[in-house]
């Protein structure tokens, strides 16, 4: 074995396969400094940022074959200690680290704001300032960082990724500027640091119609670098982060007892849903579209086996890319009780297989405990509850005896009045309530 080295040598690396693709495998590890395709020896070479990141690559593609595109790779680590060539494949101006990152938005079907760009940039860094304009090229961006490294972090991740699916594809250059000029805050520019700009020059009204398109489409923020950053730096084991199927089969469910909208309710814990279609020849099969591969592979990965109404449900990839629309199908796309529209990276943190421990959030602020149990307990033996308060608002962890028990109320609980609110109910990762918490 050669000794451990920030830079990985990939081989059979197939002419299908893009520098992305490579990039999207090592990811969640760490941030990509380099990658160099040696197309005509099938090879490629790719340097982590550090020693570290480069071993955790391979320790875990030693119990995980990595394929692309259906291909076997194999990875070792180099004999190179450091890349010193330059990816060949980028222009001169795009390889010298700078905080400011020069953005060309390819396949533009929907506008693209600078709350759209802040929304899909931020995740990396504080973003300083973002100014927008149209050349020749397309639709371009120039993108500040407070820190160089948050420009090298976005540009390493998000190079190549498409803003919403299938269009708005990002192509990132370093800038070669040192310092954005933004004199207004609208949605063709923005400095983030001086909210105080005027919004446009006096005698010129702003561009109507632009302002809402951030939340009209789902962002396809779902790549693996993203997400691995919501996640404290690392997809949990056993997420590949590379999935690109979006329907689940879930099957062995109880029909009796089991909807749309109860499966909605469990689902909707690991992303957005689209669609849920129960099979009519099936009663105990359901499909199930969630917003985007990742999601789908969250659900899988943390719901295979659970325990719902008596049965260990199954789930699993479904070979249909989506659900069409039908008599048998409920429409969720728009629904505001989707949870990932807002805060999906902090979302993503909570993702986990269910537990005893509900949380409760949005209550009534004169709620009781009596209430909450009330409102509960038929769905198993609750053995502890807490009331209490986060940023003004009140919430409550409530412990059920098994998870099924606590799996349950959820589905059934979930977006629910309760003394006139509509309650969210979701997994608490919290192994017991302490009493001083």
């Amino acid at each position: 074995m050669t000794e451990p080295s920030k830079v990985i040598h990939v081989r059979n690396v197939g002419h299908e396969i893009s520098e992305n693709d490579l990039l999207q495998l090592f990811q969640p590890f760490g941030v990509i400094t380099k990658l160099v395709m040696l197309r005509a020896k099938n090879q490629a070479l790719l340097q982590m940022q550090d020693v570290p990141s480069a071993i955790t690559a391979l320790q875990f593609y030693t119990n995980v074959q990595p394929t692309i595109r259906g291909r076997n790779v194999y990875v070792q680590f180099s004999s190179h200690q450091e890349l010193t060539t330059m990816d060949q494949n980028t222009q001169a101006r795009g390889d010298e680290p700078n905080r400011i990152l020069l953005v060309t938005v390819h396949h533009m079907l929907y506008p693209i704001t600078v709350d759209v760009l802040h929304q899909v940039f931020s995740p990396y860094g504080f973003v300083e300032k973002i100014v927008t304009f149209q050349k020749s090229a397309g639709f371009q961006a120039l993108i500040q960082y407070q820190l160089r490294q948050c420009a090298v972090s976005a540009r390493t991740s998000l190079q190549g990724r498409n803003i919403y699916d299938g269009c708005c594809q990002l192509d990132i250059q370093f800038s070669n500027l040192d310092e954005l000029q933004v004199n207004y805050n609208n949605d063709r520019s923005r400095d983030f640091t001086n909210p105080n700009l005027p919004s446009e020059q006096k005698g010129r009204s702003s561009q109507p119609g632009y302002g809402d398109v951030g939340g009209t489409y789902t962002l396809q923020m779902a790549n693996a670098a993203a997400i691995a950053a919501a996640f404290g730096g690392g997809l949990p084991p056993g997420i590949s982060g590379t999935n690109d199927r979006c329907t689940v089969l879930v099957s062995n469910l109880n029909p009796d007892q089991t909807d749309g909208d109860k499966l909605f309710n469990l689902f909707s814990l690991y992303g957005n849903i689209i669609r849920i279609k129960l099979l009519r020849n099936k009663p105990d099969h359901a499909l199930v579209q969630m917003g985007d591969g990742f999601q789908a592979e969250l659900a899988v990965h943390f719901l295979k086996g659970a325990m719902l109404f008596g049965k260990r449900m199954e789930v699993n990839f479904s070979k249909h890319p989506n659900i069409t629309q039908g008599a048998d199908t409920h429409e969720y796309a728009n629904s505001n009780l989707n949870r990932f529209n807002r805060n999906a990276a902090k979302n993503y943190r909570y993702c986990c297989s269910p537990t005893k421990m509900i949380h409760l959030s949005t209550l009534p602020q004169d709620i009781s405990e009596e209430e909450i149990v009330n409102h509960l307990e038929e769905h198993g033996t609750i053995v502890n509850t807490k009331l209490f308060e986060m940023n003004g608002k009140k919430q409550a962890l409530v412990q059920f005896e098994t998870e099924e028990q606590a799996t349950e109320a959820l589905v059934c609980k979930h977006a629910t009045s309760l003394a006139g609110s509509i309650i969210r109910i979701s997994f608490s990762q919290l192994q017991s309530i302490r009493e001083n918490s």
